[in-house]
Parts: C-alpha cells; structure tokens; sequence
C-alpha cells in the first residue's frame, strides 16, 4: 500500500455553528456581529467547465469541490466557508447551466435556479479562453430577473489568454449586459491558477454580504459529508483516467466507510467499499480496462487524493455495476442521491 499524504486535518462535516445568542458562542457571534463582520453566502454560475469549481477551491484555499476538464463535473451544490477575521463568505459551487438532455440535466439546472435565488451575491463565470455564447446569453438572461441580487461577472482563466485576448472578452461580457438586461455590480477578470486578483474578486463578494455572525466554526471549510467528497474524488479520478469515454455515465457510490479492526492505535486503517455505476452493460469492460488495469489505477489516484482528505491511510476496494439509463430513471435517480 502506498504511504499516506499528509493529512488536511481541517475538513470537517460537523453542522453549522450555533445561532447568535445561544451560549458562549452565541455570545460572541453577537457581539462579533455588532463589530461589523459580515457573514453571507455567493453563489457560483456559469455554463460548464468555465472554471468554477477551480475558483471555488482557490478561495476556500482548500480543494472542498472536484474539478476535471469534462464538461458537467459538478453534479452537488458544494459549499465551501472562506474564513477572514472580518467575514465568513459561504461559496456554493454549482453544475454548470445547461441545455437539459435528461431528467439528471433538468434537476441539476433546478438546483441552480434554486440556490441563486437564496444567495447574497452571484458570481456568473465565463472563460476568458472562450467567447461568449448562446450558453452565457441563456444564463444571463435568466439572471436578469435578479433584481435584488448583485451580480458579478467574473472572467475566469485570464492566465491563458493574451493582454488583447481578454480585452476582447471584457467588450464581449459588456454586450452580454446589454443584450439581456443583466446589470453588472462588477467585472472582475481572475486566474484562480496564478491568483491574479483573487484578492479583489474576493473583497468584492464581502462587501456585498449582510452584517451578522459567522454560520461555520472556525476552521470548518465544508458541510459536505465525508461519504460525499470521498465519492467525488472517486468520480474525479475516473474522469480524469476515461477521457471523453463516457464522462456524463458514470456515478459513485460509497456503500461503506469503516475503521479496521484490530489495528494498532498508531497504524489505523480506514476501509473504503464503494461502487461506480455505469448506464450499459457495454460500458463496464471500458471502466473495468483490460485485466482490471483501469479500475486499480483509478481506485490508486482517488486513494491518494482521500488518504489526504481524511488524513489516514485508506484501502479502497471499487466495483463496477450497471445502472441501465439511471440519468433518465426517477428511481434510479433517487438511489444515486439526485
């Protein structure tokens, strides 16, 4: 077995902190509050792959949603907590707006209609490596009707791109506003790779958030089970090993996350069962690879990536089963967590 990364030791999946007047921290939340530090949550749109989930883990400053180059990655509304001395931003990552294909598409676009409703802030991401498209002009259309709700326009990947690349953009973002009636509250062009203004898109978002207490202890950077985030990673790694095989096929499940028994109290050992489900029977010897060759890299990628979530060593056993058509069946849908 491969030796244990260094463990992260501060993603934790314990519930929000408590309300302001509850206790001693409810006490401190006020008088917190009273001080001026402002709490709230901002929401992250765009259409697929246009580096949200990147920006995300880049301000959390922790890796709390996966990211890959295949489109519609992010099947969860993920919340990371950005913790400062003055503020606590909630970010919640969202799946990329699109033009639904199945039943999976159109409760992934609800989900994301659903939570910019409820934010304090809109990030809307578009690519500075791509122009503006009918996908953008949908999702701001969409979010023209924000009217209380600032929204950001936030240019992503600004590192790939040439000084007259971006200028481009810019103009390309200001016709989108005009065009759809969305009203910019700002235009911020980032890197989330090389953390080009970073600082500033992040200010930006605080400014914007209500006065009152911090909704996360300190040092809590996601609500997301740990059976959750141990899924993705799995999921991430399979991606990332498949290519453009099947990306938007496949599904993973943890059915088991035990300790080990009899293990010593300095050599723990955390066993992992879980299950990545494909649509077609076809589709299982792609995943599985020659000899069970793909399934084992892919089950030693995710492992890595876990033993440093969870900061012990992990041993992963992966099954591969089929789920027939699971992204267009509402039972199937409903076992899967959608």
């Amino acid at each position: 077995m491969d030796a244990s990364a260094d463990p992260v030791g501060n993603v934790s999946a314990s519930p929000p902190g408590e309300p302001a007047g509850v206790g001693v921290r409810g006490l401190h939340n006020a008088r917190v509050a009273a001080d001026g530090f402002r709490s709230g949550f901002a929401c992250v749109v765009g259409r697929p792959n246009t580096g949200k989930s990147t920006l995300t883990n880049a301000l959390v400053g922790n890796k709390v949603a996966i990211t890959s180059s295949r489109p519609q990655t992010t099947r969860h509304a993920i919340r990371g907590v950005v913790h400062r001395p003055h503020a606590q931003l909630v970010l919640i990552d969202t799946p990329g707006l699109h033009r639904p294909r199945t039943l999976l598409g159109q409760r992934l676009n609800d989900l994301v209609r659903d939570t910019w409703g409820e934010v304090d802030v809109v990030a809307f991401c578009t690519p500075a490596d791509e122009p503006v498209g009918r996908g953008d002009r949908f999702i701001a259309s969409s979010m023209a009707a924000l009217a209380r709700t600032p929204v950001l326009a936030v240019v992503t990947k600004i590192d790939l791109v040439t000084p007259e690349r971006l200028a481009r953009h810019l103009s390309e973002v200001a016709d989108l506003a005009a065009g759809t009636g969305v009203d910019w509250a700002e235009v911020v062009p980032v890197s989330a790779v090389s953390g080009e203004n970073m600082p500033l898109l992040e200010r930006l978002l605080v400014d914007r958030l209500p006065e009152g207490p911090p909704f996360y202890p300190e040092g809590e950077l996601t609500d997301e089970p740990e059976q959750t985030l141990v899924a993705e990673l799995i999921r991430e790694a399979a991606l990332e090993d498949l290519h453009d095989e099947l990306p938007h096929s496949l599904a993973v499940v943890v059915d088991e996350m035990l300790p080990r028994e009899d293990r010593p109290a300095d050599q723990p050992l955390l066993d992992v069962h879980a299950t990545v489900f494909v649509e077609r029977s076809s589709q299982k010897p792609i995943v599985v690879g020659r000899a069970g060759e793909r399934i084992k890299r892919v089950g030693s990628a995710a492992r890595a990536h876990i033993e440093a979530l969870l900061g012990t060593p992990v041993y992963l056993d992966l099954h591969v089963k089929v789920a027939r058509d699971w992204q267009r069946d509402p039972k199937q849908l409903r076992r899967l967590g959608f």
